[in-house]
């Protein structure tokens, strides 16, 4: 493996491809740069509204962490690792996940792991996401 300034996805050919549920196996950072540890961002619009709908506070909480990449002056290529806290799991919300994650990160799929808890910190809350950044 060589080593430059921006993350490397890993992706062992001897284990299933992770790539069509929208992350990587395991993502190798540099070691120069800072990285950033962004908390849970949940599907809140900016008047700290909630829809009871799962894709939209998807879509939003991607939103927000948006938001939050650009105030560190990063971009979406930057993220090595997302951890996606999801109410209630079943198989049926896992497209809406992917679409979210692979709309927001393309072919740059950072290493994820997905929690299915029973409730967040707001009742009406059904998906959160948090990550690491790594900044140049």
């Amino acid at each position: 493996m060589t080593h430059d300034a921006r993350p490397l996805a890993v992706n062992p050919p001897n284990l299933p491809d992770p790539r069509p549920y929208g992350y990587s196996t395991a993502v190798l950072a540099p070691a120069t740069g800072r990285l950033a540890f962004i908390s849970g961002q949940g599907g809140q619009d900016a008047t700290g509204g909630l829809s009871p709908d799962f894709a939209t506070q998807v879509t939003q909480a991607y939103a927000n962490l948006g938001a939050v990449l650009e105030a560190l002056g990063a971009g979406p290529g930057q993220v090595v690792k997302l951890t996606v806290y999801v109410v209630d799991h079943d198989m049926s919300k896992l497209g809406v996940l992917t679409q979210a994650v692979t709309s927001m990160f393309g072919d740059h799929l950072p290493a994820q792991t997905l929690l299915a808890v029973p409730k967040l910190a707001l009742d009406p809350m059904l998906f959160e996401v948090d990550a690491v950044a790594l900044l140049g």
